[in-house]
């Protein structure tokens, strides 16, 4: 039987390409559900190619527009982002959920899937920084397989498969972003601009930044921490510049495990929403002979401080991740509109950090507000309104 696919965030890089893998495979994947937030057009677009049951447009203000173009083609809209939630939480005609929304507006939807007992293919790492013990609890209570779709994860994951040995150590692996070999002064004086230019990836603008700040990989870290049920201190970060290692697994006999590809997000892609299985996939193949070599080096904490203030954040626990993610989105928002500096964005997140309230053992309702309380320190930093 074909997969039915509901894929949150279809107009985005992850969504564009979610549909590319399932055109190159109409006979296994249909899809159920597309949801954008002011995309429209490539919405409409999406669904009458796809023929989708459902969309979702988020901005209701599009509604009428959205409603109109796809009536002709019988194909539902709603409008809201609560309609997202219900859908996944009611529909019985979703097997997978590409979760691709950007930011900790995943969060709600993907808990609606999992109560749902629906599979997850997760690429929305702020659901697990922001509220990784309740979502991993969640979804053991609802028996929702969680499948990691950002590469890293992924390579963790496909890693892991046939193994029954104790992980020694995880190695995350970086491309160490378009600053690697910038000095902290270029980096003060960096536009948007720089530090959208990503050297191996392309990504939506929120999580270029990320990268560019080396973030990303501290929200990967407490991803992989509640993904695996691996201590952060088990979790090394290793800058390989090359993208081609898309991260390892050391066990405890020595044996280091690790997942290698060219650097396309269709193959992890593919891979949530075709596991157990492995099938072709048109993407570029990759040549040792040309790469010819493959570097490492180790992160610099004090270039890229966003490091450090996720590994402090995860170990002081609670809600405290919850924060430092909303106080990112802020700051990285406010470096994107010319707001701030790009390195004002490590000390936006620790003022927020420093200003909000601490909660050791957070219900998902306290994690909604942190997130509001987060969100309101951090503007008030920056200016944003």
């Amino acid at each position: 039987m074909k997969r039915r696919v509901a894929i949150l965030g279809s107009t985005g890089s992850i969504g564009t390409q979610a549909l590319d893998v399932i055109a190159q495979h109409p006979d296994l994947f249909e899809v159920e559900l597309l949801t954008a937030n002011n995309s429209k057009d490539l919405l409409i677009e999406q669904a009458v190619r796809f023929n989708a049951n459902t969309v979702v447009i988020g901005n209701k203000d599009l509604y009428k527009e959205v409603s109109e173009a796809l009536n002709p083609h019988m194909i539902k809209v709603f409008a809201g982002n609560d309609s997202i939630s219900e859908i996944l939480e009611y529909s019985t005609n979703i097997d997978i959920v590409v979760a691709s929304m950007v930011g900790f507006s995943g969060l709600k939807p993907t808990l609606a899937a999992i109560r749902s007992g629906k599979t997850i293919a997760l690429a929305n790492k702020e659901t697990l920084v922001a509220a990784g013990e309740i979502v991993t609890g969640q979804a053991k209570r609802h028996n929702s397989f969680i499948i990691p779709v950002d590469s890293e994860h992924s390579a963790i994951f496909q890693s892991l498969q046939g193994e029954r040995a104790e992980i020694e150590k995880i190695l995350l692996t970086a491309s160490g972003g378009p600053f690697l070999d910038a000095t902290v002064e270029q980096m003060a004086a960096a536009t948007k601009e720089i530090a959208l230019k990503h050297p191996r990836w392309n990504m939506g603008a929120k999580v270029t930044i990320d990268s560019a700040s080396m973030m990303n990989k501290g929200l990967e870290m407490i991803e992989a921490r509640w993904l695996f049920d691996v201590d952060p201190s088990k979790i090394q970060m290793v800058i390989h510049p090359q993208s081609i290692i898309h991260s390892m697994v050391q066990f405890t006999d020595g044996s280091i495990i690790g997942q290698l590809g060219v650097p396309d997000m269709r193959i992890p892609i593919q891979y949530a929403l075709s596991y157990p299985y492995r099938i072709p996939l048109n993407v570029d193949r990759l040549d040792l002979f040309k790469v010819a070599t493959f570097t490492f080096r180790e992160p610099d904490m004090e270039k890229f401080p966003c490091i450090k203030i996720a590994y402090e954040s995860i170990a002081h626990g609670g809600n405290i991740p919850c924060i430092m993610n909303a106080a990112n989105e802020v700051a990285v928002a406010a470096f994107l509109r010319d707001k701030i500096k790009f390195t004002d964005i490590p000390s936006v997140i620790e003022r927020t950090i420093g200003k909000s309230n601490f909660i050791a053992k957070p219900t998902i309702e306290d994690i909604f507000e942190s997130d509001k309380e987060g969100r309101i320190f951090a503007k008030e930093f920056v200016n944003l309104d």
